[in-house]
């Protein structure tokens, strides 16, 4: 009896065994992508394209988790670096806590055209490098930057023309430099995910909202907010990272497959967020949205009240930030 017994536990530990490995070997072959926007939206459309070229060129597959199905935006960088899912988008603003050195992105002014962003977001400039390089050391490897475009404020009523109108008002960040800029600016910053906007707009948690444009076309923000102003006062980038253990565990022709996937997709999105940018302020005007450009000494004034956020920042982001913000300011 007790042999009998003996036998059969070996037996199942064994069939347990094998079909654990089974299915880590099944596993080892599925990508999960975890984004917290709509699949509509043009970052959406980006990990189509990716999905597409790597089923197309091995016999991986590719699963994609959007409008925060899975996680949050915030919760993404740690969920992808503890294995919880094998690659995830968050905005480069959640690796602030432990890179400070990646607000320079967020830096009020700094980065304020399409040819500066370009610039510091090539692979390996002198910008970026140093920001891939400390992401991949949480555990979570960059694989490729989706541009999201430039910054904008939403409002009700009026646009936000200076920094005055900011003054004792609750506004929508997603950062923490970003926090700074409104508090320096006398405003309330209140942190609420890119998934929750709507309702908070809708709610009137805040008075002003900050975004990027294509998201007010992908969210349909225009529902609840009826003006833009145009500050471009930073460009929001979002970073697709996959598990570096599971990066590790593929075979050099999966990786090589999944690189080349993943730079096709950057350059992609890159090359696309202009007309992407442009089709959707042209949407917002066609669902009522009046669309404000600052002028030149509205900038200048804004600049200039924005000067103190730079100082502040290059206090805790260390010899890293300082150089960074040296290469950014050289484009």
């Amino acid at each position: 009896m007790t042999n009998r017994l003996a036998a059969f536990t070996g037996a199942a530990a064994l069939g347990l065994c094998s079909s654990f490995i089974a299915f880590a070997a099944d596993a080892s072959e599925t990508l999960r992508i975890s984004l917290q926007l709509p699949l509509k939206s043009h970052l959406g459309q980006n990990l189509l394209l990716f999905k597409e070229a790597v089923e197309a060129n091995s016999d991986m597959t590719v699963e994609i988790y959007d409008s925060a199905q899975l996680f949050k935006d915030k919760e993404v960088p740690e969920a992808v670096a503890s294995g919880q899912i094998e690659m995830g988008v968050a905005s480069l603003t959640r690796f602030v806590g432990e890179i400070p050195a990646v607000d320079v992105f967020y830096m009020p002014f700094v980065l304020n055209s399409e040819e500066k962003v370009r610039k510091a977001v090539a692979p390996g400039s002198a910008v970026r490098a140093p920001l891939d390089k400390a992401m991949l050391e949480t555990g979570a490897r960059p694989l490729w930057w989706q541009a999201y475009g430039g910054v904008i404020l939403l409002s009700n009523g009026s646009p936000i023309e200076t920094p005055e109108a900011v003054k004792d008002k609750k506004v929508r960040v997603f950062g923490k430099t970003l926090g700074t800029w409104i508090q320096v600016l006398g405003g309330v910053p209140t942190l609420i995910s890119g998934s929750e906007q709507f309702l908070a707009y809708q709610r009137g948690t805040v008075d002003i909202g900050m975004t990027g444009v294509s998201g007010v076309k992908s969210r349909s923000l225009w529902d609840v907010m009826d003006t833009i102003t145009v500050t471009n006062n930073a460009d929001i980038e979002f970073i697709v990272l996959i598990n570096e253990d599971f990066w590790q565990g593929l075979d050099d022709k999966q990786r090589e497959v999944i690189a080349a996937a993943a730079l096709k997709a950057e350059e992609d999105v890159r090359n696309r967020v202009s007309e992407i940018e442009a089709e959707a302020f042209q949407a917002a005007k066609d669902h009522g949205m009046t669309v404000y450009i600052p002028t030149a000494d509205e900038i200048e004034a804004w600049k200039k009240a924005s000067a103190p956020v730079i100082q502040e920042w290059l206090k805790t982001s260390g010899e890293m930030g300082k150089q960074v913000l040296d290469a950014a300011e050289k484009l």
